[in-house]
């Protein structure tokens, strides 16, 4: 794999926590059910919705705050409240047929608790996930 998909990414969300961070550390919200990956992002990068890009690292927990590399698998087509939010796969090897139902479940039901934190949040737009491509 080419070292141009290679990034880093901090975690903000350990596998199995149930509080999501913001990048800053403070608390986004807290999920009604366990994050099945570790989530974080990309430092020095900027998505169109002006936060750091959003990353998925599959594999085992690591710690709130831990750094680490790895390489870009795929990626996630996610609009947030009318805005694109690209969300980064990253693992150690091609993504499992067990990888690929959870980032499917997990995405479309983040989709749904977004839209309804947004509406609660007084944003307007739609908040959808439009599927996950391999790169």
């Amino acid at each position: 794999m080419s070292d141009d998909r290679c990034y880093e990414v901090v975690i903000e969300v350990p596998r199995g926590s149930f509080i999501k961070r913001t990048p800053s550390g403070g608390i986004d919200f807290i999920a009604p059910f366990p994050s099945p990956f570790n989530y974080g992002s990309v430092p020095n990068t900027l998505s169109p919705d002006g936060d750091p890009l959003d990353a998925v690292l599959l594999g085992p927990r690591l710690d709130y705050g831990q750094r680490t590399s790895a390489t870009q698998i795929a990626e996630v087509d996610f609009i947030d409240a009318g805005e694109p939010d690209p969300k980064i796969i990253l693992g150690q090897r091609p993504m499992s047929r067990r990888d690929r139902l959870r980032v499917l479940g997990f995405f479309r039901f983040y989709a749904v608790a977004k839209s309804l934190l947004n509406r609660a949040r007084g944003k307007s737009g739609s908040t959808q996930f439009r599927g996950f491509r391999d790169v």
